[in-house]
């Protein structure tokens, strides 16, 4: 291989000077083959070439073996336990007297590994056509512990405007409830909604062959008036817009890890996000994002008057406990509705409980097991009636009253005297009352009606929750009316 410049001399003497092979190699002091080879520039010293050169040491038994591990790892689908090049080297080594170096073997499994690339048909959709629609996972901190969230994503296929909102996990619930979220947030309703084969939505077939729809989502395309589609199994392509968003929200709004208090405080956050997303401009496009929801918007389909309720119904019964069973958690209703029949209905982070179109108690929503939620007020009437068992009620213990109270309730010297303080507990609610109760106990007066009187006084309106009543007035008697029927008509 010649230099650079040498090649420089040689076609400047050949094509510019005219000068003979043998002259040119003669004042180079170079062979008349290399002269040869690069004086009519047919060849160039610079010009980089690739070699393929054939390995020796893979012979038809070595490479059978090597795609005999790779098979078996195939038919055994175990992720985490397939055949590293490393460990199909060492078997070559140990079980075929393989001589040849460890790169050898692991270049060859990658060329056999590398599948080659698929290509995709570009697509593009009017306003209004479609949304694709997803589900994506994501870490944050709620209520300071680390928590796995779901998170409800959908994207506009026209502008690219997207949403999501996070829940505790994808039932049907949370799937109806992100839908309705979802058509309020853009507007309206697109033509169709693409999907993959997600179970809360399709109940029999995949793709293209889906043959019965999930009842509670196709109540919900009827009542909105669109229709759904699938991907075909594995083609996540066929739906690439929202798959980009699942990543996009990722890495965007949850970095650095969101610490909240509530779903709600974490949604709120999502929306923003959303909402400022109006604002960027995607790469090969002339108008920011915003500028072509503004288009699609009005060719989305109208909302209907009526909201779809994105909720889960049964019919239950009240136990003696005065509580309902809902998957593996009960919550109270109020004791009179004990061996009731009831109406349960259950949205994404809310139970309600109803009887006779009526609803009588609401609750949040428990993801636990076997847990229980209770609400004071429901159990006073009976504990009017059974004041003795105010020391152990489970419904008092849950409450988590503070140790105030039970330091003030012990000196009444009456059951049925903390049932009444209870009761001025939920009129009044903790606060007020702590304050009454500490207001009674500086005159050393422990008794009800002292609580109660210092909170119609309403001394301490600025500490309590609710409203209290208004003090009582007594106006003084005037009697100079008296006087003047006395002195025959004239004020005495």
């Amino acid at each position: 291989m010649i230099k650079v410049d040498q090649y420089q001399l040689i076609r400047k003497l050949y094509a510019v000077e005219g000068l003979s092979q043998r002259e040119i190699a003669r004042r180079l002091g170079i062979s008349r083959n290399t002269v040869r080879k690069y004086c009519k520039g047919e060849h160039m010293p610079f010009d980089k070439t690739s070699r393929n050169r054939q390995r020796t040491v893979i012979t038809p038994k070595v490479e059978e073996f090597i795609r005999e591990c790779l098979n078996e790892d195939e038919k055994e689908q175990v992720v985490k336990q397939k055949h590293t090049a490393k460990r199909i080297f060492d078997r070559l080594v140990q079980e075929l007297g393989f001589s040849g170096g460890e790169s050898t073997i692991r270049h060859y499994v990658k060329e056999l590994k590398d599948k080659p690339a698929e290509a995709f048909v570009p697509l593009s959709f009017d306003p209004g056509e479609a949304i694709q629609v997803d589900w994506g996972e994501a870490v944050i901190y709620l209520r300071g512990q680390k928590t796995k969230v779901h998170v409800f994503c959908g994207r506009l296929c026209f502008s690219a405007m997207p949403f999501v909102m996070a829940f505790p996990h994808e039932r049907q619930e949370a799937f109806t409830e992100g839908h309705i979220e979802m058509f309020e947030f853009f507007g309206g309703v697109s033509w169709r909604l693409i999907y993959d084969n997600t179970r809360t939505a399709v109940k029999d077939g995949w793709g293209k062959c889906v043959g019965e729809l999930n009842e509670n989502f196709h109540q919900l395309m009827v009542h909105y008036a669109t229709k759904a589609e699938f991907c075909n199994p594995k083609r996540a392509n066929e739906k690439g817009l929202v798959e980009g968003l699942v990543c996009w929200f990722r890495r965007n709004i949850l970095v650095p890890i969101p610490r909240v208090d509530s779903y709600e405080e974490l949604n709120k956050l999502l929306l923003e996000r959303c909402l400022a997303y109006q604002a960027h401009t995607i790469r090969g496009r002339s108008k920011t994002v915003g500028e072509y929801f503004a288009i699609e918007r009005d060719k989305l389909i109208p909302l209907p008057l009526r909201r779809m309720e994105p909720i889960k119904q049964t019919v239950v019964r009240c136990n003696t406990f005065s509580t309902v069973r809902f998957e593996t958690n009960r919550y109270s209703v109020p004791v009179e509705y004990a061996g009731k029949e009831v109406t349960l209905k259950a949205s994404v982070f809310e139970v309600s409980i109803w009887y006779r179109g009526q609803r009588i108690a609401s609750h949040p929503r428990l993801y636990e097991r076997d847990c229980v939620q209770y609400k004071l007020e429901h159990y006073l009437p009976l504990l009017e009636k059974k004041p003795r068992a105010v020391w152990n009620a489970q419904p008092v213990r849950a409450a988590g009253l503070p140790a105030a109270f039970w330091d003030f309730a012990k000196k009444l010297g009456s059951d049925y005297g903390v049932v009444k303080l209870l009761k001025l507990l939920a009129e009044y609610g903790l606060p007020a009352l702590l304050v009454s109760m500490e207001a009674a106990a500086s005159v050393g007066s422990y008794a009800y009606e002292a609580v109660r009187t210092k909170l119609e006084q309403g001394q301490y309106s600025t500490k309590v929750d609710k409203p209290i009543l208004n003090p009582v007035q007594i106006k003084q008697v005037d009697l100079s009316a008296y006087d003047s029927m006395l002195a025959g008509g004239e004020p005495a």
